[in-house]
């Protein structure tokens, strides 16, 4: 392949791209997750209406028209805001876009994961820790959230997954991540086939990577449960 050398770097720009797309977005999920999966579990019928109603919009709308809902909705609306304020015009990037559209969707898979490892911990060891004189804060950073994390990593493994590949729909938007990287060097070199199966090894090379970090913290959580069960 010789245009390989020449679209080298930026192939590796694309690459570095999607990693710290996913990696970001990675993050909101987690964090959209954990309100959601608290909203879904709590007391107040409010919150619990507003969760289902997330999880239940994401996973009934494609990610490809909620992501393009979000970069032109958004952009549309502050445009607005800003001219009946007087403000500067504040425009939203195309890497931006990608970060919210994918946190705010798969925050919402991150919802249902949590909220369910979340139930699998015995409700037992959260009154045991608040009878310890442990504040609510304590009690989910040393009871709760390393026993729930036994159960909720193989969900958010697959999710990360699943998000790792839909960094690819931000090229719709203009962002020049691995795929579009991959096919804007494609067709400038006539050797699109080429750089497309090398995006789907590149791909497949970060997805293996993520699995030998994921079976790592697998066996890392569960650790006390093993050495319990014997």
């Amino acid at each position: 392949m010789s245009g390989l050398q020449v679209y080298a770097p930026l192939l590796a720009l694309g690459t570095w791209m999607t990693i710290k797309l996913a990696l970001i977005s990675l993050l909101l999920s987690l964090f959209l997750g954990l309100l959601g999966a608290g909203a879904k579990l709590s007391t107040s019928r409010a919150a619990r209406w507003m969760a289902r109603l997330y999880t239940t919009l994401i996973r009934g709308v494609p990610d490809l028209v909620l992501m393009l809902l979000i970069f032109y909705g958004l952009q549309t609306w502050l445009g607005q805001l800003t001219d009946r304020l007087g403000w500067a015009y504040i425009e939203i990037d195309a890497f931006t876009a990608g970060v919210m559209t994918l946190g705010f969707i798969y925050g919402a898979y991150f919802t249902e994961t949590l909220r369910g490892a979340i139930l699998a911990v015995p409700f037992g060891q959260i009154e045991a820790a608040r009878a310890y004189g442990l504040s609510p804060m304590q009690c989910f950073c040393r009871v709760l959230f390393p026993q729930m994390m036994r159960f909720a990593l193989p969900g958010l493994g697959n999710n990360w997954l699943v998000l790792l590949k839909a960094t690819s729909l931000v090229s719709i938007i203009g962002l020049a991540e691995l795929v579009k990287a991959a096919s804007d060097a494609g067709k400038s070199s006539f050797q699109l086939f080429n750089f497309l199966v090398l995006a789907a090894v590149i791909y497949l090379l970060i997805a293996v990577a993520s699995n030998s970090v994921l079976h790592r913290l697998e066996r890392r959580f569960a650790v006390g449960f093993e050495r319990g069960a014997r």
